[in-house]
């Protein structure tokens, strides 16, 4: 068996990062009432809400099925990523993935313990982005933004 590369372990402590700043900043705003914005500054407020879906409330989780559908899905694609970011050589790579990784387990772990995931994080005063989201949501969206734009490059020659 191969051993994990240096980025490999990069990927796997960003996504260690990732989950317990998503952990800690929700056991932060859980004790806020639901739905009543606190202003922070600029457009940002911190708005408490549940979300049954994925990701900025897509595919909504309306049963403990599809909840618990939802829970194995992500750990599967986190053990699925993981394998893949312990082999990967390169830092871009690796980050993209511990990102996507850590956002998934965060987003299960909530979906777990409560049904639902806490979402805060609110800049819809914005105009143009609806949706109240969290740190997990946050590395998922970034970190397949940082693997999308990886696959653009080109490999050089050997």
């Amino acid at each position: 068996m191969r051993s994990v590369t240096r980025q490999g372990w990069a990927a796997l402590g960003l996504a260690i990062f990732i989950v317990v700043a998503d952990q800690l900043s929700k056991s932060w705003v859980l004790p806020l009432p639901e739905r009543l914005p606190h202003e922070v500054f600029g457009p940002l407020q911190i708005t408490r809400i549940w979300n049954n879906g994925v990701s900025f409330g897509l595919f909504q989780a309306d049963s403990d099925l599809v909840r618990w559908g939802f829970v194995v899905f992500s750990l599967l694609v986190a053990v699925l990523l993981g394998v893949w970011a312990q082999r990967t050589e390169r830092l871009f790579p690796a980050v993209g993935l511990g990102l996507v990784i850590g956002g998934a387990i965060g987003n299960a772990i909530d979906r777990a313990r409560f049904g639902a995931v806490v979402d805060f994080i609110d800049v819809t005063r914005l105009g143009f982005f609806p949706w109240i989201f969290n740190i997990a949501d946050s590395g998922i969206t970034i970190g397949v933004i940082v693997l999308l734009l990886d696959s653009l490059r080109r490999e050089t020659p050997a």
